[in-house]
């Protein structure tokens, strides 16, 4: 039984109650490991951690800051193995998913920060022949960084990474759904040679280390991506405190789909888009939009392909996909499924829990699901369900299409096929998304910044904007001559 342990100080550690509570393998349903039970005294023991290493690391170069972060990116690559292994079995996604995105993809942050630091540059303004403005921009102290389940290092470290580059100091909580990552991680930490009390790891519940991390006034800055309904709660507790926020939250994204496409690829990424990790990605086309010359022959195409999908031992070559990440989580996905019903839609394919055998005859398995014959402002089409099901709809035209897309309090990202230029710009122009993607799903470049609009959150993530947002700007005005 692998017992996790607190990153603390440089150090790994126990929580200080010495209690742990049970982390279940979703393949399995089996538990195989035990998850630090943290309160409030070991968030304050990483906070003391942090603010004592923060005078030397934000004066330490940007040159050893990149080092350091391209040293870590390293040791995740040599480690790839073992790293892809604990995220399948912690979260029940397929082994080479894990090993083709996630930890590759963790990899990259850390690799792209320790370079983005080096070329990050402040602003400066000449008023007049003798007055110029110029603006410093230094690090916050001690932030801090939560992370999600669904992408657990790959998140982890999009968080992590810039904070560090920056010269802040870090107190971090990864999901206590899927910690074991973040573990092996402060393992490469120490393996690494970061200076202690840099960044500093607490295992533990939302309800008890999370809040005592986004709480405490002397943690300046708070990285949270999840569900809108924490989110919300954060926000409630950080902005009376003025602490800087940013929330990368919930998603309905609609796919948006003409008769003027290229079918083949707009059929093979929808798959894609649809169902990669199990539906349990923010960004996934869970409302898929198609003009009605082509319904008929899309639907047929893709229940086809559907049903097709392998649903297996997350550790099996041959499984497309995997586990969803918990009991409670396949409860609710269920449960949607049968609201759908209830609602009048019709179940084309899966819409069940797939039992199987051997080692996964007690694991979390959902058939890849999709419902046709509801209406666009039904709760099925409006709140996000994370899973494996996706509903599609006919249209008319653009304007119907955009008036269902924008229907949902949310808007993190979106989908258009099409081979009109004119109105992929059209579209592009009226989606209210923070993410547009034509002809395409998931293309990301890390320069470009993350984030959506409404419900989806505040604030953006990657490239310059979340440099801007774990630093603070200061303008200093000279007249002289």
């Amino acid at each position: 039984m692998l017992r996790l342990q607190n990153y603390i100080n440089g150090e790994l550690r126990g929580p200080t109650n010495g209690k742990h509570f049970d982390n279940v393998d979703p393949s399995t349903g089996k538990v195989f490991s035990e998850i630090p039970d943290s309160q409030e005294e070991d968030v304050l023991l990483a906070l003391d951690a942090a603010k004592k290493a923060f005078p030397l690391w934000s004066n330490t170069s940007l040159d050893e800051r990149s080092r350091i972060l391209t040293k870590i990116a390293d040791l995740i690559k040599e480690q790839m193995d073992d790293l892809a292994f604990a995220e399948c079995q912690d979260n029940g996604k397929p082994l080479s998913l894990a090993k083709r995105v996630d930890i590759p993809r963790a990899e990259s942050n850390l690799r792209f920060f320790a370079q983005a630091i080096t070329q990050f540059a402040s602003e400066s303004h000449r008023t007049s022949d003798s007055i110029i403005n110029y603006t410093t921009r230094k690090p916050i102290g001690v932030v801090g960084c939560i992370s999600p389940w669904n992408l657990p290092l790959y998140l982890f470290t999009w968080k992590i990474a810039p904070a560090l580059a920056t010269g802040n100091t870090v107190v971090a909580k990864p999901s206590e759904v899927t910690p074991v990552t973040a573990y092996l991680f402060s393992k490469i930490c120490i393996e690494t040679g970061l200076p202690p009390g840099v960044l500093n790891i607490v295992h533990g519940l939302g309800g008890t280390a999370g809040n005592a991390i986004v709480s405490h006034p002397e943690i300046k800055a708070i990285s949270f991506t999840g569900g809108t309904t924490t989110g919300a709660k954060i926000a409630s507790i950080a902005s009376p405190m003025f602490k800087k926020t940013s929330l990368e939250l919930g998603g309905k994204n609609p796919n948006i789909i003409f008769a003027d496409c290229d079918y083949d690829k707009m059929l093979k990424t929808t798959m894609h888009s649809s169902f990669a990790n199990q539906g349990q990605i923010c960004l996934c086309g869970s409302r898929i939009f198609v003009e009605r010359s082509i319904y008929d022959r899309f639907k047929n195409d893709f229940v086809e392909k559907t049903n097709a999908l392998a649903v297996g031992d997350p550790m099996d070559k041959s499984s497309k996909m995997g586990a969803v990440v918990s009991e409670a989580h396949m409860n609710k996905v269920l449960s949607y499924i049968q609201l759908a019903k209830d609602e009048g839609g019709t179940v084309l394919a899966g819409g069940e829990r797939v039992k199987l055998g051997g080692r996964c005859e007690d694991g979390f398995y959902i058939k890849p699901t999709i419902i046709e014959g509801l209406d666009y402002q039904c709760r099925t089409n409006q709140e996000e369900i994370f899973g494996p099901v996706v509903t599609i709809t006919p249209f008319d035209t653009e304007e119907e299409a955009l008036r269902m897309a924008n229907s949902t309090i949310y808007g993190l990202a979106s989908s258009v096929w099409t081979s009109d230029l004119s109105r992929a710009h059209r579209m592009a122009d009226k989606i209210e998304a923070g993410i547009v993607w034509i002809n395409c799903w998931l293309l990301r470049d890390l320069r470009t910044p993350f984030g959506g609009v409404k419900a989806s959150g505040v604030g953006r993530e990657g490239g310059q904007e979340v440099l801007r947002f774990f630093t603070e700007p200061k303008n200093v005005c000279i007249q002289y001559g």
